[in-house]
C-alpha cells in the first residue's frame, strides 16, 4: 500500500483558499495525481486542502472524503505564548528546543517545556488514532511499533492536507518525534510525500519513505515553487525570519 500525502497549492490564508499561483500549482498536480490508479481519497476540511483537491477530483470524477482529524496541526502552547502569536506548537524558534533532549524523544517530546498543560498531548493522540484506524480500513493494523498485514494491498491513500499535520502522520509511521520534522523538513506547497508498506516477513510491515516533499510536476511545468514554510536561507536577505 501507498500513502501520499500532499500538501496544499500556495495558501491564500486570509481567504483560506489558494492564490493564483496557488491554483497553477494544483492543476498541475491534478495531472500528476490523476495518473495514480486504485486510489482512495482524503482531505483536510480546511479550504486550501479542499481546494486543491477539488481539481484532481475533478480530473478522476470521483468524490472526496473530508476528514477533520487532517486539518492543520494547529495546536499550540499556553505556557509560551511568545514563540508564536497565533499558538502554532511546531514554529518557534530553534534556540528555544535544539538543546532539549525532551523535544527528540518520541515518547516525551509533548511533556517538554513549551508544551506543558497545552493540551497538545490529547490532540495529538486523537489524531493518530484516527490515522491508525483509516490505514487499518485498508488492510493494516497497528501493533506496537509494527503493522499487521491483514489484507496486503497495492491500494493507494491519497492524504490532501498540510505541512504541520503532515509531519504528524509521519511521526507516527516512522515512530520519531514530531518536533525532528517540523523543524528539520520543509514540504513546500502543492509537495507530495510517498511512504510505502515493506512486508519482509509474511504479515508484517512497516512504511518506508521513497519521497519527500517532491514536486517534479512543478519542475517539469517550469513554476517555480513557492517559498511558504520556508525562512531565510541567510538572515537578513529579505525574506521571512521568524513569524
Amino acid at each position: 500500500m501507498n500513502i501520499y500525502i500532499i500538501r496544499h497549492a500556495e495558501p491564500d490564508y486570509a481567504r483560506d483558499s489558494l492564490t493564483e499561483k496557488g491554483w497553477r500549482e494544483a492543476e498541475l498536480l491534478s495531472r500528476r495525481l490523476c495518473k495514480i490508479p486504485d486510489a482512495s481519497y482524503y482531505t483536510s476540511p480546511l479550504g486550501r486542502a479542499r481546494a486543491t483537491a477539488s481539481l484532481t477530483m475533478q480530473a478522476v470524477g470521483k468524490e472526496v472524503e473530508v476528514c477533520p482529524w487532517l486539518r492543520e496541526f494547529d495546536t499550540g502552547y499556553k505556557t509560551r505564548p511568545d514563540f508564536h502569536p497565533t499558538g502554532h506548537g511546531w514554529d518557534f524558534p530553534p534556540e528555544h528546543w535544539a538543546r532539549e533532549p525532551m523535544y527528540y524523544d518520541p515518547e516525551n517530546w509533548m511533556n517538554a517545556p513549551a508544551y506543558e498543560n497545552s493540551g497538545i498531548d490529547a490532540v495529538y493522540r486523537s489524531v493518530v488514532q484516527q490515522f491508525d484506524l483509516l490505514i487499518a480500513k485498508h488492510g493494516y493494523e497497528r501493533r506496537d511499533h509494527l503493522y499487521a498485514a491483514l489484507r496486503p494491498n497495492t491500494e493507494n491513500i491519497l492524504l490532501f492536507c498540510h505541512f504541520g499535520i503532515e509531519c504528524v502522520l509521519l511521526s507516527r509511521l516512522f515512530d520519531c518525534s514530531p518536533v525532528v520534522l517540523w523543524h528539520h523538513t520543509v514540504a513546500l506547497p502543492s509537495s507530495v510525500t510517498i511512504v510505502s508498506t515493506e512486508e519482509r516477513e509474511p504479515g508484517k510491515a512497516i512504511f518506508r519513505m521513497s519521497r519527500f516533499g517532491d514536486l517534479s510536476h512543478l519542475d517539469a511545468a517550469g513554476e517555480v515553487p513557492s517559498f511558504s514554510a520556508r525562512f531565510c536561507e541567510r538572515h537578513g536577505d529579505g525574506t521571512r525570519e521568524d513569524y
